[in-house]
């Protein structure tokens, strides 16, 4: 593990830390409203907080219009933190290629790309549920399960990520995200620049489509569909 930190574009630092504040803050609002309204699944019995609901709401809206922001990023400037072409092909590796870096790189880019896809999950499950479901004990629809499945997902996916980023870059990779240097390319004015009209791939076009399309999906959707 290098004792140096690798730098990261600072639009990136200022996304991801919007995002990761976002995501952890819906989980556990999200939780804390599982808690009190259905435990079919265990409870810790926390203590109830007024308008949870309301605070989980607000929290995950915010997250549904700054993740569209962030995932034209990943594809079109940190498009090599996704998965590519190849990585299928690398991870495929015979069992003595198994640990290599590469093979690692590859398992955290598809890590990433995994959590992108749960998140658009969460938004179109979470849109198209009603207020009104559980605080009445209407526990089994669609949307609901859908959106539970989508963040225990949600939650897989960070623990991956955060496990992928220790074994390909150690502690300096995990804290790098979070370190505030600033230099000449992080300026406003550089922000977009490598900014790639095309996705790198085939796979990365198709998996942008499905993310991007499923953003709309979770502002489009409430207004046409009475779930």
């Amino acid at each position: 593990m290098s004792p140096t930190t690798p730098h990261q574009p600072v639009l990136l630092r200022l996304l991801h830390s919007a995002i990761a504040l976002l995501v952890f803050g819906s989980l556990l609002t999200g939780f804390m409203v599982y808690d009190r309204y259905d435990k079919r699944f265990g409870t810790l019995n926390l203590p109830i907080v007024p308008n949870t609901q309301g605070i989980h709401g607000t929290i995950a809206l915010t997250f549904l219009i700054l993740l569209p922001i962030f995932a034209v990023y990943c594809f079109h400037i940190g498009d090599r933190r996704l998965v590519q072409s190849q990585s299928m092909q690398q991870l495929g590796q015979q069992l003595t290629e198994v640990g290599k870096p590469i093979w690692w790189v590859s398992l955290q880019r598809l890590t990433n790309t995994f959590m992108l896809i749960a998140a658009t999950l969460a938004v179109v499950t979470g849109r198209m549920m009603q207020e009104i479901w559980l605080p009445t004990g209407e526990l089994n629809h669609i949307w609901y399960i859908g959106h539970l499945i989508s963040w225990i997902i949600m939650a897989i996916g960070i623990a991956l990520h955060l496990l992928m980023s220790t074994k390909v870059g150690g502690l300096p990779l995990l804290l790098s995200i979070y370190h505030w240097r600033i230099r000449e390319s992080d300026l406003p004015k550089n922000w977009l620049k490598g900014f790639k009209i095309k996705p790198n791939s085939s796979i990365a076009l198709i998996i942008e489509f499905v993310v991007i399309g499923g953003i709309a999906l979770a502002f489009l959707l409430p207004l046409f569909v009475t779930a």
